[in-house]
């Protein structure tokens, strides 16, 4: 996972991609069971499942950690910086009830010229690509406030307002 900003902009740039796992706890209420039929799309928009997350990538390459997370910056956010530009952060245990797997905290800073294309992910990804400002991320994890996305979000928005603002 990589915590952003551009230092050009002052924004913290977010992804959000439709999540079939949070559409699936949507439609079915939480429940085990596959709904059976035909989905009501005006009552459950495909919509509801867009998830807003730092960016990430799964670690499924022979490369570094920090050369995985470079290339899911290019290929997501469209931003080209060499890995040793990429701040290792922490490392944890993420879902520790079921699966534990190991999670890799990064922190990038890039600016407008580091932005060589439009990102959106690669293949049959559909990602759009967020900047947030700082003043907006300080109100996304403001208490009361409840946002489709996972701990990661948080974890990572709060982070950087602590270290970095």
């Amino acid at each position: 996972m990589i915590i952003l900003f551009n230092v050009s902009r002052k924004k913290l740039i977010y992804v959000r991609q439709f999540r079939a796992a949070v559409y699936h706890g949507i439609i079915s209420g939480n429940s085990l069971e596959i709904p059976k039929g035909n989905i009501d799309l005006i009552k459950y928009p495909p919509e509801l499942a867009v998830t807003l997350e730092p960016c990430v990538g799964i670690v499924d390459k022979n490369k570094s950690l920090a050369e995985i997370a470079r290339d899911e910056l290019l290929e997501e956010c469209g931003y080209d910086v060499p890995a040793k530009s990429l701040e290792l952060v922490y490392g944890f245990k993420s879902g520790v009830g079921a699966s534990a797997s190991n999670q890799t905290f990064f922190y990038c800073e890039v600016c407008d010229a580091q932005r060589v294309s439009s990102g959106g992910g690669v293949e049959d990804e559909v990602i759009q690509v967020v900047e947030l400002s700082i003043e907006d991320a300080r109100k996304m994890v403001k208490t009361g406030s409840s946002i489709i996305g996972g701990p990661s979000t948080l974890l990572g928005t709060l982070w950087f307002l602590t270290n970095k603002t």
